[in-house]
């Protein structure tokens, strides 16, 4: 041996930082269905992430006595009783900044759209306090679905929550998803969580912002329902904290979480499996608790810190028009109004099939365009008192002209709340559908003149109104000479949709 060879090696034993280390490591009892159970590790805290001798992460989600019960983040392929786990003293943590916009990630902030990892700006607790009520300010500031339907009757405000709550196939991601694509010329940050949904399901929906939105400022987060139940569980809080990067730097987020429902069956196969109590419909009695703290993140912050705003969009799904189940009781509960459709609409073929008497936005006029307030404040109750005179008419003649006439009115406000998907509606559409509705413009065309109608108004009132459409933008305002105006290129184009129907 040379000279240099031993002394490297006796510098190196001596600079050897010998001292005893103590580690706490655990031991896997079970593995299976997601779940872990593991003994050991007396310091691990809730929620604590732990690591698996392969790799595969958890999370501690059941302290007790003699065990651990671990919710897995990966797939539990190689996992084996008897194996050693690691706790890692941190929280399930993931990224956050500008670079996540444009792409597709799971919970973790990993990439599901084929390229690099997301150079974060840094990384964030999925599970962070709300804002408290002195760090709030009153909602104000309307949030344009495009829908006609729901900002007519239902405004949406920055820093609400509304449910969009129906059964099955009936549209609620529909309505999650046109919001989305309305803000292609807004300033705000679009994020959708996808939970338990197909992938062929989660699929459409990225295609469709893709081409019909402003993707470079959407956001997706995926747990399918193939993947573990874990991040499943996680997703929502995950998207919030994504959410929040952007709500916190002053700016406006809007969050569609598709959906809470299928969010609240993992929560309670993961309480079954841990061995939590059942309560009401089986699930634990913190399913209102987890929501409602999920929830409260949303709102609009105090100009003192920044004025930004996050607008959450729950969908919940009912079974035969249930709302009075545990889950979408829990949520109506929580939120700020919900958005109710409802299944024998949406097969009679009206689209967006929103119930008006059972769906509510507790903010309401408060948020909505004065121009918008101003045209529409009675459609609501004509509507309404619509759909009850059609019900009470049904099965007898109609003699009366003046009921003849308010039948259709009726039929044309249906016609007109009706809206193709992708065809987002700008305020001044609206205000001009409206106006025209309110005026009796539309009394004599007929139904397929009407969707003509509509589909032509947003070219026609840029070549004929320009200046109306640019004011009515800027302010928001209806007034009288910019009214005048409105109603001259409406009555126009009135009358060139008007003819016998083709």
């Amino acid at each position: 041996m040379s000279s240099s060879w031993l002394e490297e090696t006796r510098r190196r034993v001596e600079a050897a930082d010998l001292t005893p280390e103590r580690e706490e490591i655990g031991r896997v009892e079970r593995v299976g269905d997601g779940i872990a159970l593991v003994s050991g590790l007396p310091r691990a805290r809730l929620s604590e992430v732990l690591r698996f001798d392969k790799g595969q992460l958890g999370f501690a989600q059941v302290l007790e006595a003699d065990r651990i019960g671990c919710v897995l983040l990966d797939d539990d392929t190689g996992i084996e009783a008897g194996d050693v786990v690691h706790g890692t003293g941190e929280v399930v943590r993931v990224p956050v900044g500008e670079a996540l916009l444009g792409r597709v990630v799971d919970p973790l902030g990993r990439p599901l759209d084929g390229g690099e990892a997301p150079a974060a700006t840094g990384r964030a607790p999925i599970e962070r306090p709300a804002p408290s009520i002195i760090d709030r300010a009153l909602v104000t500031e309307p949030v344009q679905t495009g829908l006609l339907v729901v900002d007519a009757l239902f405004a949406l405000g920055r820093g609400q929550r509304e449910l969009i709550v129906g059964d099955r196939t009936t549209g609620k991601t529909a309505v999650g998803v046109d919001t989305i694509i309305a803000q292609q010329a807004s300033d705000m940050v679009c994020v959708y969580v996808a939970i338990g949904q197909k992938s062929a399901t989660v699929a459409r929906v990225i295609d469709a912002v893709r081409r019909h939105g402003a993707p470079e400022r959407c956001l997706f987060v995926v747990a399918g329902a193939a993947d573990a139940p874990g991040l499943q569980w996680i997703a929502p809080f995950a998207a919030f904290t994504m959410a929040e990067y952007f709500r916190d730097r002053g700016q406006h987020a809007l969050i569609v979480v598709d959906d809470l429902t299928k969010h609240a069956a993992t929560h309670r196969e993961i309480a079954l499996l841990t061995g939590q109590s059942p309560g009401r419909e089986a699930f634990p009695g913190d399913i209102f608790y987890l929501h409602s703290r999920l929830l409260e993140r949303a709102g609009k912050l105090s100009p003192e810190l920044g004025g930004g705003s996050l607008t959450a969009l729950p969908i919940a799904e009912t079974e035969a028009g249930n709302l009075s189940a545990y889950v979408p009781t829990n949520l109506i509960s929580i939120t700020d109004g919900q958005i109710v459709l409802d299944a024998g609409l949406f097969h009679a073929g009206q689209k967006p099939a929103v119930d008006v008497g059972t769906s509510v936005s507790r903010v309401g006029g408060k948020t909505q365009a004065p121009a918008l307030r101003q045209v529409s404040g009675t459609l609501r109750l004509d509507y309404t008192q619509f759909l009850e005179l059609e019900s009470f008419t049904r099965f007898g003649g109609v003699s009366d002209n003046r009921v003849r006439m308010q039948l259709a009115r009726g039929e044309r406000m249906r016609l007109l709340l009706s809206q193709p998907r992708f065809a987002a509606l700008r305020m001044v559409d609206e205000v001009a559908l409206a106006l025209a509705l309110r005026e009796g413009l539309l009394d004599a065309l007929a139904a397929p003149q009407i969707a003509a109608f509509r589909q032509a108004l947003p070219a026609w009132l840029d070549a004929q109104a320009p200046a109306q459409v640019e004011a009515i933008g800027r302010t928001r305002q209806l007034d009288a000479a910019n009214r005048a105006a409105l109603l001259a290129a409406l009555r126009t184009l009135a009358g060139r949709q008007a003819g016998p129907a083709p």
